[in-house]
């Protein structure tokens, strides 16, 4: 009895909490959000000064969790430009990234990726700046997207 105690204790205590993904909206207008893996979520619309987030996850099917953002409804289903904040949670880290595909939703607007601990992402007009974009931060830690920095 005592030893399995000592066993539940020590597994307790090498799990650690895992961080969020957050995407902030900081523009004027609504944009639309799924959270994609081996499936599609629900659309989400993210209102001018709110907040989407979920706790940082590993995809069964894809290993990785890809939030697509259009600026407009239903467009992930109609070839818009979306934002791609993407994240692969892999034990004790997460990496992250931001791409684009079929143009840049967010052209003419500060984008960043921060995380406590990991590597800023930074797109100063919106658009890729060229370069390597992945980050790398400890699993516990909030990464923070924000459209309109």
């Amino acid at each position: 009895m005592r030893s399995a105690i000592v066993a539940l204790a020590a597994l307790a205590s090498s799990v650690s909490a895992v961080g969020n993904a957050i995407v902030k909206n900081n523009c004027p207008s609504t944009f639309y959000l799924w959270s994609v893996g081996g499936s599609i979520g629900p659309e989400v619309a993210v209102a001018p000064g709110k907040n989407y987030t979920e706790v940082l996850r590993r995809d069964p099917t894809s290993g990785g969790v890809a939030l697509k953002i259009t600026r407009t409804a239903g467009g992930l289903f109609t070839g818009a430009p979306t934002q791609i904040f993407s994240y692969t949670l892999d034990g004790a880290q997460v990496w992250y990234d931001l791409s684009t595909v079929f143009g840049e939703p967010f052209a003419g607007s500060h984008l960043t990726v921060t995380a406590n601990g990991g590597g800023t992402i930074d797109w100063p007009q919106g658009t890729h700046p060229g370069g390597s974009q992945v980050k790398v931060a400890p699993s516990g830690s909030n990464v923070v997207f924000t459209a309109c920095a």
